[in-house]
């Protein structure tokens, strides 16, 4: 009954995306280069879904632990928060984060007791304002490159392609944590 269970919620979770990528068809958005166009979506495509998710969380669903290892739904948002910006900063503008944005935006880099401690008390709307914000700038800057500059290399082995595919792994990892965290919220 539990495996119907769940192909029934797997499948209705999909028809969503379905429904509205019918052709099932990545396209490059205006714009932008087309190697980065598409990359955008995608990134775009990651964050609405994950925000559809979350979007209407109360206080305790945002703070909800189901076990003592776990991280809550706002620590994982801000964790994406702080990835992005990281990379933003590095690739985007080619420095490290300043003590301001370390602060601001580098606080859920790591997921730990601590941050687990700190980020709590914050409704869901002040992580996806934060999101909100970082995806702002990325994608203003990501208008300014283009595919040339994509496939060079930040470092000898790493191209700043792979970096924001690995930002738009990120996220869907931790989007399959969220929908798993969701799923044990209490009724």
């Amino acid at each position: 009954m539990k495996s119907l269970k769940t192909k029934i919620t797997f499948f209705l979770l999909l028809l969503p995306i379905i429904l509205l990528n019918a052709q099932g068809e990545l396209k490059s958005v205006e714009g932008y280069s087309p190697n980065i166009g598409i990359m955008v979506y995608m990134l775009e495509d990651l964050k609405d879904k994950i925000t559809q998710q979350v979007k209407d969380l109360d206080q305790s669903q945002t703070d909800f632990l189901y076990d003592a290892d776990a991280n809550s739904i706002g620590a994982l948002i801000m964790h994406l928060v702080s990835t992005e910006s990281y990379y933003q900063t590095a690739t985007l503008k080619g420095r490290e984060w300043t003590e301001e944005e370390q602060k601001r935006f580098g606080i859920a880099g790591e997921l730990n007791e601590e941050v687990k401690n700190i980020l709590k008390g914050k409704p869901i709307k002040y992580y996806l304002d934060l999101w909100d914000e970082v995806r702002t700038k990325t994608l203003k800057e990501l208008k300014t490159k283009d595919d040339d500059w994509f496939a060079s290399s930040m470092e000898e082995g790493l191209n700043y392609h792979y970096i924001w595919y690995h930002v738009m792994q990120h996220s869907a990892n931790h989007m399959g944590q969220i929908a798993t965290i969701k799923n044990r919220l209490p009724r």
